[in-house]
């Protein structure tokens, strides 16, 4: 991988992370609503055809964020209508995404069993 292409990964993925932090910083949304904002505009901009471009110049930077997730339930889905018909619509991003969500709750599960957690006071 050139240096060329590390930058534009950071690049990407810093302005993704950016315009999260200016949303908590500066609305009164919740971290669960941008999260949800994130992920249905990564799935809305991948049916208009806009977020591929960012997945082919900035690579991991913008499959690994939030909206990545959207792109990709969303590419599951049109792949999955096309080779499988309306069901594939249900089931294609399911199949998509299923190795990221299953590594979240792999990854999940083992810290939280070395991490000892203390309730906020």
């Amino acid at each position: 991988m050139e240096w060329s292409e590390i930058i534009k990964v950071f690049v990407v993925g810093g302005a993704i992370c950016l315009i999260g932090q200016l949303l908590i910083d500066f609305t009164k949304l919740t971290p669960a609503r941008i999260l949800v904002i994130f992920v249905t505009a990564g799935a809305v901009l991948t049916a208009f055809g806009l977020y591929e471009p960012l997945v082919t110049f900035g690579k991991s930077g913008a499959t690994v964020p939030l909206p990545g997730f959207g792109y990709n339930l969303a590419k599951g889905a049109i792949n999955g209508v096309q080779t499988e018909g309306l069901m594939g619509a249900l089931t294609g991003g399911i199949k998509e995404t299923a190795a990221g969500v299953a590594a979240a709750i792999f990854f999940g599960y083992i810290i939280a069993l070395v991490s000892n957690p203390k309730p906020k006071r």
